[in-house]
């Protein structure tokens, strides 16, 4: 499932994002119940749609079971969790702006809004549940109420997300030797391939100094990955001899939302690929041991 979760996010938080930088995007300064009518019945169409397809179009496939739990933390180095943690964080993020946009309270927004990421995954962790392909994964549950617990907790701390999730991807050589797993092109690989994938939590310094004159705009971002994966369990094929690693960054990084800018075209385009790290000279250490700075890390 962890190809199915990062591309529903992109999906959604795209969907969000363009929405919110349109001539519609203007927030009611009072409950608007048309439009929280249309959000509740939008998001409960979409979500129950996706369930339902998941359930007729790909768990048919595989042989069904009582429901039960799977171990799998150890899987690919946690790199699934942390997609996990972060598709959990966006759709929680985009569901609460949009009842914001509502004129729906804060309480509720937080309460029904962003927490939709969690109940949306924890649904898809029951399908998996029945499934005797995978099974129900508790570390899988723990990542989406991290994410949400992220989210939630900014809110209540600060009113608002100091830092945020971010994600990046470069290409590696592991895809070639397993395609069907990892990816056969470029977008396939940056779905699958936990190698090529980092995940970042990218803190706006500005934010916690509003009285600075630092750029608003400029964050400073903490990163995890792994390499040497062909497989999400650690074992000797006759293809390579795994030797799977964690790596650990240090990275500046943008927050273009932060940016000003007249272009509502420019505005648009940055709060849709804001989730995306920007490339940035990156200090990376690794359970190598070994420490790399790299001029220009994706």
């Amino acid at each position: 499932m962890r190809n199915i979760v990062l591309s529903f996010f992109l999906f959604f938080v795209s969907l969000a994002s363009i929405a919110q930088t349109s001539s519609f995007y203007k927030k009611s300064d009072t409950l608007h119940l048309k439009r929280r009518n249309t959000i509740i019945i939008t998001e409960s169409l979409l979500a129950g749609g996706t369930l339902l397809a998941l359930n007729q179009l790909w768990y048919k496939d595989y042989p069904r079971s009582n429901f039960h739990f799977t171990n799998d933390n150890s899987d690919w180095k946690q790199m699934e969790k942390a997609g996990h943690f972060m598709t959990s964080y966006y759709l929680g993020k985009m569901s609460m702006e949009a009842l914001n946009w509502a004129g729906v309270s804060k309480k509720n927004q937080l309460i029904y809004g962003a927490t939709f990421g969690f109940t949306f995954l924890t649904a898809v962790e029951v399908l998996d549940g029945f499934s005797k392909e995978w099974g129900a994964s508790p570390g899988d549950i723990l990542a989406n109420a991290a994410g949400t617990g992220l989210l939630i907790g900014q809110e209540l701390l600060w009113k608002e997300q100091r830092i945020t999730v971010k994600y990046s991807f470069h290409q590696t050589s592991y895809a070639k030797l397993r395609p069907n797993t990892l990816g056969e092109n470029f977008i396939q690989q940056a779905l699958k391939d936990y190698n090529g994938q980092t995940y970042w939590l990218s803190a706006n310094i500005w934010s916690f100094n509003k009285e600075s004159n630092f750029p608003k705009w400029l964050n400073i971002a903490l990163g995890y990955g792994a390499d040497g994966m062909l497989y999400g369990e650690t074992k000797t094929t006759n293809l390579l001899t795994q030797d799977p690693y964690r790596q650990f960054y240090l990275s500046l990084d943008l927050d273009l939302t932060k940016i000003k800018t007249k272009s509502k075209f420019l505005k648009s385009l940055f709060s849709v690929v804001n989730f995306i790290k920007i490339p940035a000279p990156t200090l990376e250490i690794n359970t190598k041991g070994k420490i790399k700075f790299h001029y220009l890390y994706f």
